[in-house]
């Protein structure tokens, strides 16, 4: 199949890989399009084995002008060596590259980079989106005149379908085979939709469904840590050896820095961007060095671990930058363990948690089956760059430190709201009570229990109704897994039994953990419990764990019962795992079978019994714990690398379900206008070769008045839909019986549901009504309360444009790109808050909505805000700078004025070509058809 063409101006060299060569990461060899200026002359040649590579040298570079890069962080220098490839004196100069040596003056910097990802990862919720917008811009793309097969992905896409299964059958033999047939049924069109993409497009890839999750198969298989692609240098073609860097549509794409890969978690619309040829833009980050020293303890998890750094991290204030580890620590710590703190970088707020490369990443890639030409590149390579950590090795400089004793960990969870909220596994029930008082307001009712219909036993506050072995931070890491096989193992020999009301699952990440429970025999002893498959995927977590037993729910909600959820995820916040469940504590999958046998938080598992044994005595927990030495020597009998190039050699192939997917092989999607699962979006109607001027900001109506950390979640949720919420009207109106209304996150590819999904979490607290949970809003001036997706039509109706207003954090969580869309797409002009997520301000302004920040100690609370003003922002239509400061002019509701100055928080250049463009996608599309 010919190369995809790579013309795309000033901000469009890239790299372009033949679909022939994608049938196997193994090598992943491509071709690079562009040749660096190198005004460095850092272009040097690295002998391994019988080859020879071409590399970009960080410490030539350094003797030719750019003095002590070989202090930086390792994350950095990677950055640094993406500059020196993609030097062209347009995206990237000599001069820019100076400036961001300059870093090590003052540790930070305000210098902008264009950083060129080597791929892009996506899952299922975030990708169909993506890709359904790639679709749209072929049709406009023909409508402007052009060539729709311009529109194709010009770097390595892997597209994993990973969200869809729903933990809808459990507990028993069958649950596995029972969840992937109503997978399919009920996502039938966006699979067909995936399945002619991979058709359609070059350079992407579709791993099919009930693999596994994205992120465990990015690990174990798809990253290389150093990667090659061809080059023509004159009259010669080379191989260009490079580090492995990638952007995902998950923001749990971090998992990967455990393996010494530099990528993050962006938005659809950002990904997308990438996906064509645009450069990443970035202002380089502060980098903060976290210390790791000592070992872990007996006992003790990384899931303790990570839940320790998260604490440790948000309370430092990482949001926006790197962190790196470093320190003696490292040389105790398993890469699977490394990997599951990278995971959660978006807990900790960072935009990535690098560990570099050592004989801990070498090891790693062997064990996982990666080629030895591959593993040996990697060595030589990283020693040749000043990338390779070796133990004597002077610390990197950084912005600041931290550092923790991995002897001082101690057994953790997390909740009942947020990762972040770590206690004390000790403290737990203790800290649950707080929560019983100050969240929930119920400390009166410690301690009642209602009888369930038709089952012989009652239900209570605090009791675990889910508990669920779900989620890439540890379904990806052995020991975590195997030391829950073990502790199920030591239940069962005691005679220990899962509560009748607790919901059991396990939904490991990637096949190679079902092959090992299976081979270690542990599979049958979490059977034993109610633990059985029910999927590979990522279900509980993202919201997908399915509804409770109908007596269970019905219990819960008649006497309004604050029921828990264990889960070994990564995400807790509210209203994500089940609608009936409204605390949510996170914990290692050894302690997720622990909570299901004890079926309450009230239950302090360190010093009361879990039940009662088959001889009648009291069994606790350190009676089943695994040794940490056990656990261990089970690692290492049970996994090979046999089993992981066993598992991932047919990756792309599919089951007998997928494969009877037939696809017509257009060019252009042929839209089905009955579809409720993809519709073709409406941001490319009645576009222009040339974009109109932007306005000024007249007169907007407040939708919202928001408090801190409102997630995307919360924005956008994912979880199910309410029949008599707007999207629930719009399925029930398209003849969808609710039984099929799937959630919010499989119809992200139809923007009629997910309009009608925009900030209608059902735990939402718009401040302008007071009291009420759910996506509602007061319409001005006629006092209406109204569900806010009929507000913003009636808004858009009358021509009025609206604001939301919010405290801090604003978009924590998911790199959720509808976060965004839906918000433009209901007439929301701008945000305005005292702080953003990153992710989510860079998809805003992707999407054309503006970002703005309140000077420090300003707030709408501090302002008087109640919902009722009219606000009007004047300096967008003309000369708009990064980050200007623009005056809002608020007129209250009793007429009085106010003028708020507000931080525009377009951050660079590009990002205000983007805005200017009215969006991302548009800025591309017109430089393709130009």
């Amino acid at each position: 199949m010919p190369l995809a063409a790579a013309a795309l101006g000033a901000k469009g060299q890239a790299f372009v890989v033949a679909r022939s060569l994608l049938a196997h990461p193994h090598p992943f060899i491509g071709f690079q399009t562009m040749t660096s200026l190198d005004s460095f002359k850092s272009r040097q040649t690295l002998n391994v084995g019988a080859k020879t590579y071409t590399y970009y040298s960080l410490p030539a570079a350094e003797k030719n002008g750019l003095a002590g890069i070989s202090q930086l962080p390792y994350s950095l220098k990677v950055l640094m060596e993406n500059l020196l490839r993609f030097e062209d004196n347009r995206s990237v100069t000599a001069e820019g590259i100076k400036d961001a040596a300059g870093w090590l003056k003052t540790k930070t910097s305000s210098t902008e980079i264009a950083f060129r990802p080597a791929r892009v990862l996506m899952q299922d919720f975030t990708g169909v989106p993506a890709v359904v917008d790639l679709a749209a811009m072929r049709d406009a793309m023909r409508n402007l005149g052009g060539d729709p097969s311009r529109i194709n992905p010009l770097v390595p896409v892997d597209l994993v379908i990973d969200h869809s299964v729903i933990v809808n059958y459990f507990g028993s033999s069958t649950a596995f085979k029972q969840n992937i047939e109503e997978e399919y049924r009920q996502n039938g069109e966006r699979y067909k939709f995936l399945k002619w993409a991979q058709t359609a497009f070059d350079n992407f890839r579709v791993v099919p469904p009930d693999t596994g999750i994205c992120h465990q198969i990015n690990l174990e298989y798809l990253s290389q840590t150093i990667f090659t692609a061809k080059q023509k240098i004159g009259n010669e073609t080379v191989e260009v050896a490079y580090p492995d860097t990638l952007v995902g549509t998950d923001s749990h794409t971090t998992m990967v820095n455990g393996c010494a890969v530099l990528g993050w978690g962006v938005g659809g619309i950002e990904a997308e961007a990438a996906m064509l040829g645009q450069p990443v833009s970035m202002l380089l980050p502060e980098v903060i060095g976290f210390k790791l020293t000592g070992k872990l303890k007996e006992g003790i998890t990384a899931t303790d671990l990570v839940l320790t750094v998260t604490q440790m991290l948000r309370g430092k204030g990482v949001v926006g930058k790197f962190v790196e580890f470093y320190g003696p620590g490292l040389d105790h710590l398993a890469l699977e363990d490394r990997a599951t703190i990278g995971n959660m970088a978006p807990e900790y707020g960072a935009t990535c948690g690098f560990f570099p490369i050592d004989g801990e990443t070498l090891r790693y890639l062997t064990e996982t089956g990666r080629s030895a030409e591959r593993v040996a590149l990697v060595e030589a390579y990283a020693k040749a760059q000043g990338l390779f950590r070796e133990q004597n090795a002077p610390d990197p400089v950084f912005t600041s430190t931290l550092e923790l004793d991995l002897g001082s960990v101690e057994p953790s969870i997390a909740g009942p709201k947020r990762p972040q909220d770590r206690v004390l596994l000790k403290d737990a029930a203790a800290g649950f009570a707080v929560a019983m008082e100050k969240e929930f307001n119920k400390a009166a009712e410690r301690g009642k229990r209602v009888p369930v219909e038709g089952r012989n036993h009652d239900i209570g506050h605090g009791d675990v109704v889910i508990a669920a072995i779900t989620s890439c931070t540890n379904t990806s890491n052995p020991s975590l897994m195997l030391g829950a096989g073990m502790l199920a193992r030591n239940a069962v020999a005691k005679g220990l039994k899962v509560k009748p009301w607790v919901k059991t699952s396990l939904a490991p990440g990637s096949q190679v953990a079902g092959e090992y429970f299976e081979k270690s025999g542990l599979q049958k002893d979490l059977d034993s419990l109610g633990f059985n498959l029910v999927g590979f995927g990522c279900t509980t977590c993202i919201g997908n764990s399915g509804p409770l037993p109908e007596e269970i729910s019905a219990a819960i909600n008649k006497s309004d019962l604050v029921a828990c959820s264990v889960l070994s995820g990564n995400r807790n916040f509210e209203g994500r795992v089940n609608p009936d469940v409204r605390a949510n504590y996170l914990a290692s999958p050894p302690l997720v079978v622990a909570y299901a046998l004890a079926g309450s938080l009230d239950v302090d598992l360190t010093k009361d019994p879990l039940g009662t044994g088959s001889d009648g005595k009291p069994v606790y927990l350190k009676d089943i714990w695994p040794s940490t030495k056990d656990v261990a020597a089970m690692v290492r009998g049970t996994l090979s690398e046999q089993m992981f190039t066993g598992m991932y050699k047919d990756l792309f192939e599919g089951d007998a379900h997928w494969k009877s997917i037939k696809v017509d092989a257009a060019a252009t999607f042929k839209w089905d206008d009955k579809s409720t699962y993809v519709q073709n979006p409406p941001y490319f109607t009645e576009m222009k070769k040339d974009p109109a001027p932007v306005t000024d900001i007249i007169n907007a109506r407040v939708m919202g008045l928001f408090l801190d950390s409102i997630t995307t979640d919360h924005i956008s949720p994912a979880g199910s839909i309410k029949e008599s919420s707007p999207a629930g009207v719009y399925l029930r109106d398209h003849q969808v019986r609710p039984a099929d209304f799937n959630q919010y996150g499989t119809r992200r590819g139809n923007h009629q549901v997910m309009m009608r999904g925009t900030f209608a979490n059902i735990r939402i607290k718009n401040q302008m009504l007071q009291g009420v949970e759910g996506g509602f809003t007061t319409h001005y001036p006629t006092g209406e309360k109204l569900p806010i997706y009929d507000a913003a039509m009636r808004y858009k109706a009358e021509k009025v444009p609206l604001i939301v207003f919010a405290g801090k954090e604003y978009g924590t969580g998911s790199s959720r790109d509808w976060a965004a869309k839906g918000t433009v797409l209901l007439g929301v002009r701008a945000v305005v808050a005292q702080s953003f997520e990153r992710i989510h301000r860079s998809n805003l302004i992707g999407m054309g909505v503006v970002p703005l920040v309140f000077e420090e100690g300003t707030s709408w609370q501090t302002l008087g805000l109640k919902g009722d003003e009219t606000v009007t922002i004047h300096g967008l239509a003309h000369d708009l700078k990064p980050r200007q400061t623009l005056i809002a002019e608020i007129t209250m509701g009793d007429g009085t004025l106010k003028k708020v100055p507000l931080i525009c928080r377009i951050d660079t250049l590009d990002e205000l070509d983007y805005f200017k463009n009215g969006g991302i996608l548009h800025y591309v599309l017109r430089q393709l058809a130009a």
